[in-house]
């Protein structure tokens, strides 16, 4: 039977990345020890109050259809939060509920762009980027952001890649995969960018709240900006909410009410209990948030000071989110061999670099979704199966951090 052109658009290297997770998880159900790294899923709970909050909700019926944009309630509490932490003046109008940050950034798409348009996306990209962007025909025109530059984009190779075709850019601070992120100067650059060439600026934020230096910064907030710029965040990695599937864009109220008409043909508004927990995460004083956020700064740590000084091994320290970039070119091995042999041989499931694109070459990308304690462990697997790779190119030149 015949598929529609959709499919291969779809497809492609950003699914296959995820098979070697597949593979550690396979594994794991046939007993074997695996420390499982390659997915950004919390492995903390989610506040007992926004769980109390669900099953309260649930009790009280609240289990209908819901307005598709999102309850009025939930969009005050995240216009006042978006207010509050950068300063952008909002009202609900300008907010849209969606069932996660992923569906959100695919919404933002279909919204803004045409088959054929160019979107500029710093590489390496969080892997469904492609797939999103070639679902509705546009093209994506990758700027490279290098490991030697701790992985930040730079205004210069931004502007150098504006084209006619150009109709926006998508970047995320805290970056995925690397952790790093943007500058007040380095957004006020891109900024004019965007104001000067007539751009929208698709900002994904789901990491701001796991920033441990430096300042995040939310672009719309800046001169010229709210009318341009779609504002994605959820509560996936903040609140140990991933399954939840709760996310919202922030924009001009054209583009939410644009959002809105694609949410009533796609998914016809979310649940009001899960809405309902939402809004308490978002209100409440939530002490396991902040102590989620320490205790993700502390694996870092962890894991950073770990791998320092091991042999074909190279840690880029990041500024935020949950992953740490391990550069592992010394060993001459490629990391999707290298991440295969770690997880075959070693019992270690990480995400080779190349899955996120060819700047992130030679790099795994190791989720701090363990505990401090597991994760020392897997980084000493690491090592192990770096000396062993080295040993075999020259047997002599080895030394570990066993």
């Amino acid at each position: 039977m015949r598929y529609s052109a959709l499919t291969d658009r779809i497809g492609g290297e950003g699914a296959d990345a995820w098979n070697i997770h597949h593979r550690a998880l396979a594994l794991l159900k046939e007993g074997r020890d695996i420390l499982l790294l390659s997915v950004g899923d919390p492995d903390f709970d989610t506040p007992r109050p926004v769980v109390q909050a669900a099953i309260d909700s649930l009790l009280a019926g609240d289990t209908h259809y819901s307005d598709v944009r999102g309850s009025l309630a939930l969009r005050q509490s995240i216009a006042r939060r978006q207010t509050r932490l950068s300063g952008q003046p909002l009202n609900a109008n300008e907010v849209i509920i969606m069932p996660g940050a992923q569906c959100a950034v695919y919404s933002v798409v279909h919204c803004l762009l045409d088959p054929g348009d160019e979107v500029i996306v710093a590489e390496p990209m969080y892997v469904t980027y492609e797939a999103v962007f070639g679902a509705c025909g546009a093209k994506v025109v990758p700027v490279p952001v290098k490991p030697q530059n701790g992985f930040r984009v730079q205004a210069a190779e931004v502007a150098a890649r504006i084209t006619p075709r150009t109709r926006a850019l998508l970047l995320n601070s805290p970056h995925n995969p690397s952790g790093a992120s943007l500058s007040r100067s380095a957004w006020e650059q891109l900024a004019q960018l965007c104001v000067e060439h007539d751009l929208w600026l698709i900002s994904d934020e789901v990491y701001s709240e796991l920033l441990y230096e430096g300042e995040h910064v939310s672009p719309a907030s800046l001169p010229g900006m709210a009318g341009r710029t779609a504002t994605i965040n959820s509560l996936s990695k903040s609140h140990a909410m991933s399954g939840w599937r709760i996310g919202w864009v922030i924009g001009p109220q054209t583009l939410a009410n644009h959002l809105a008409n694609l949410s009533l043909c796609m998914v016809y508004g979310l649940p009001d209990f899960i809405q309902n927990a939402a809004q308490v995460a978002i209100e409440a004083d939530l002490p396991a948030v902040e102590q989620m956020r320490q205790a993700y700064r502390q694996r870092r740590d962890r894991v950073c000071a770990t791998l320092e000084g091991c042999a074909g091994i190279r840690v880029h320290k990041p500024d935020g989110g949950m992953f740490v970039m391990i550069d592992i070119r010394e060993t001459g091995l490629g990391a999707q061999a290298f991440a295969h042999r770690l997880l075959e041989d070693h019992g270690v499931s990480v995400l080779a670099g190349e899955a996120f694109g060819p700047s992130a070459a030679g790099h795994l990308r190791l989720g701090l979704v363990l505990d401090s304690e597991r994760l020392e462990e897997a980084c000493r697997r690491i090592a192990r199966c770096a000396v062993e790779v080295l040993e075999e190119a020259t047997p002599r030149s080895a030394a570990g951090c066993l």
